[in-house]
Formats: structure tokens, sequence, C-alpha cells
């Protein structure tokens, strides 16, 4: 059709073919498959949101808790603090521990909050190690006599030691540090008759007095024997019934042998030793009336000897900060096991 010299007209809009009308896009021919494409996925996605919903997303507020949904992160459970003096990292987990230095691992991970670690929340539990360090530059005050109900006996000793000159002040005080985590994980009160932190003692009447002002609900003294070569093994000792002077425990005679009788037990499994073989006739369990300690105690207590320092075997146990965390381990089994009932 030609269009010279002609009068167009008014615009027709709806005449593709007017020359006049506006220029007309141009149709993409990628514009069909990618309305297909669209029209197809929209469905999909739609699908596939209303069933993650469904099964309640990533679980943050399902009844799982939050990390149960698929791709959440494991969690991963940190070491046990250092102890609280920082002196020698018992309870680092993991730790090597020959001599106790670079941090023994107590095996497992604290208890979370809410659970072991409010157990024994409101209990106080006195850890009395034996002697102290720096006795033997204070014969004269050590020596002094104290009267402990029966009779009257010297304020402490300097302890024994190893052969080689590891001293069982030093033990006792390595282990009470290790028990004293332990018990605090289980949200226990500990207190310590002392801790390195005066020049002697303190008197063996003086420890007594501690644990009962404490109104302890259990206190355990550490120590080691020092018996003769060959002699092996370790002992609990109980109090008997004394009343006499300032001294009667006729009422913790009872509650002391219970206590008495869960730590030897469970000492026994953690650190797999042998009751004593020299004295209990293998039970592990001996009753005395002739330690002020115990004499003077109005609440329930017993004293451990661990081993036997002056006997190689046993020696070699006492100086491994392995075994030592074992020790407590199970000194702490007892004694949980007795305050919860």
């Amino acid at each position: 059709m030609s269009y010279a010299g002609s009068n167009p007209g008014p615009f027709d809009p709806s005449d593709p073919t007017d020359p006049f009308g506006p220029p007309r896009p141009r149709r993409s021919p990628l514009r069909r498959p990618l309305t297909v494409a669209l029209a197809a996925l929209v469905p999909g996605a739609l699908l596939g949101w209303l069933a993650y919903e469904a099964l309640g997303g990533t679980g943050g507020g399902g009844t799982d808790g939050p990390g149960t949904g698929a791709g959440a992160a494991p969690s991963v459970l940190s070491s046990p603090a250092n102890d609280s003096d920082g002196s020698d990292g018992a309870g680092s987990a993991g730790g090597a521990g020959g001599d106790g230095k670079t941090g023994v691992g107590t095996g497992t991970a604290p208890a979370p909050a809410g659970s072991g670690a409010t157990s024994l929340r409101g209990k106080v539990v006195v850890i009395d190690p034996g002697h102290n360090p720096t006795n033997y530059r204070h014969t004269a005050d050590i020596n002094r006599q104290v009267d402990i109900g029966t009779n009257r006996k010297e304020c402490d000793t300097t302890g024994t030691s190893t052969n080689s000159g590891y001293s069982e002040a030093e033990f006792t005080l390595d282990v009470a540090h290790r028990l004293r985590t332990l018990l605090q994980q289980q949200g226990a009160t500990v207190r310590l008759t002392q801790d390195g932190d005066r020049p002697f003692g303190p008197c063996v009447d003086e420890r007594a007095r501690i644990g009962n002002a404490a109104h302890a609900d259990a206190v355990v003294s550490i120590h080691a024997d020092g018996a003769g070569a060959g002699q092996r093994g370790f002992h609990v000792i109980l109090p008997g019934a004394v009343h006499e002077g300032g001294a009667d425990t006729r009422a913790i005679v009872g509650p002391s042998k219970d206590l008495g009788k869960l730590v030897a037990g469970d000492f026994t499994r953690a650190t797999g030793t042998s009751p004593s073989n020299y004295v209990g006739d293998g039970t592990g369990l001996v009753t005395r009336e002739d330690l002020g300690g115990l004499n003077l105690s109005t609440v329930p207590k017993v004293f451990i000897e661990c081993g036997n320092m002056r006997d190689t075997k046993d020696a070699a146990l006492l100086t491994s900060g392995a075994w030592r965390q074992k020790a407590a381990q199970g000194i702490s089994e007892g004694i949980v096991s007795f305050l919860r009932g």
C-alpha cells in the first residue's frame, strides 16, 4: 500500500499496520521460554517452603530446643577450669600429669548447671590436708602439747615422705586441691583447714574446731602413711566412741562409719588399689580413739591414709599426678554418695 500524497486520516491504535502509531517493542526470542520456566519454579518453591514450615524449620521453636534441626553445629564440651589457686591445673581435661604440674584430666566434663552442678548446693565439706609443708621449720610450735580429750598430744608433726623426698604434706595439699575442684563442680561449699597459707599447723585440736565451726556435713582428713617397705595399700580411719574430757564422739560414730565405708569403696574402684595389707584385716577400715582430729569432732569425719610412702610401689603411685587425680575422684565420689544419702 502506498501512502504518498494520501491523507493518512486519524491514528488507529488498534491497527498494527498503522505506520503512524508508536513503534511496537520487538519480542525477545527468549521471553517465552523464561516465562515457562518461572511458571514451573514458583509453585515448586512454594511447596518446598510449606514442607519446611510443616517440619518445624530449624528446630529453634520445637520441643528439641535449639540446634536440633538439619545443619546445626555439634555441641562441644569445654574442659573443666583449672584449680582455683592455679597451683597445678588439676581438672584441665586431657593433661598428662606424671607429677601433677601439667594438668590431669578428671575424665568427665563438669555437670551442667541445674543437674549435678547443684546436687550438693547447701552442703558444706571441710577438707583437712594433713600436716603442713613448712612444719619442719617450726618444731617447737608443733611439738607443743594440746588436749585431745582422752589425753594430751603434740600439736602436729612434719609427716612422712617418700625415699626420694616427696613429702606427705605436699601430697595431701595436692589431693586436697583436686578434691576441692571436684566437689565444687557438684555445687558443694568446700573449705580447707589449711592451704599452705600459714607457717605451721593448724594443731590437731584446731583442725577439729574448724570443721565444727563450719557445721560441716562431712570432713575428710587426707594423709599418707609411713609404714615399712612391703606394707602397701590404703585404709580409712574411723572415730571410736569416745566420751572423756572435751571429747564426745558418740553422735558421730555411726554417720562417720557410713562415710568411711563409702569413701573406701569408691577409692578402691577409682584408683584400682587394694585395702591395706597391714592394718584393717583387709577391710580398709580401722577404728581409733587416739587421734585428736577425730576425738574432738562433732560432725561426721574420717581420715584416709592413701598409701604407704615408704614402700617403693606405693610411692610410685603417690608421686603420680594422674594417680592423685584418681585418688581425689574416689574420695569425692564417696563424699557425694554420703551427702546424697
